[in-house]
């Protein structure tokens, strides 16, 4: 009885932390939200504003706080976010993350509106 009273106990506390595990969630800002710090932010400068980017979310920084914004369309970045997909409209070839567009221009990509 002791033991199968042991293996009972244990088995829920494994399944409660295997569960607790399993639904970790991320969320992102929405537009307009502001926030106090951004997580190792890549500045990007385009018609002489400077813009962050951070795990895929534009921002603008006012002050000593930073606004998420929509993504600057002409911008050209190096790499792709982790977690992109590539989805094709009308025959051409994208990179889609969090709605915004990428599209392959020799070693960079650039942001467009499709």
């Amino acid at each position: 009885m002791k033991g199968l009273l042991k293996t009972l106990l244990l088995g829920l506390v494994l399944s409660t932390f295997m569960t607790s595990c399993a639904t970790t969630v991320r969320v992102r800002p929405a537009n307009r939200v502001v926030v106090t710090k951004v997580h190792n932010p890549i500045v990007v400068v385009h018609n002489n504003v400077k813009y962050y980017r951070s795990e895929g979310v534009w921002y603008l920084k006012k002050n000593r706080k930073y606004v998420t914004t929509s993504a600057p369309v002409g911008v050209r970045v190096r790499v792709l976010p982790r977690g992109y997909k590539v989805v094709r409209v009308r025959g051409i070839k994208y990179y889609r993350y969090k709605g915004v567009y990428y599209k392959k221009t020799g070693r960079n990509y650039i942001i467009v509106n499709v």
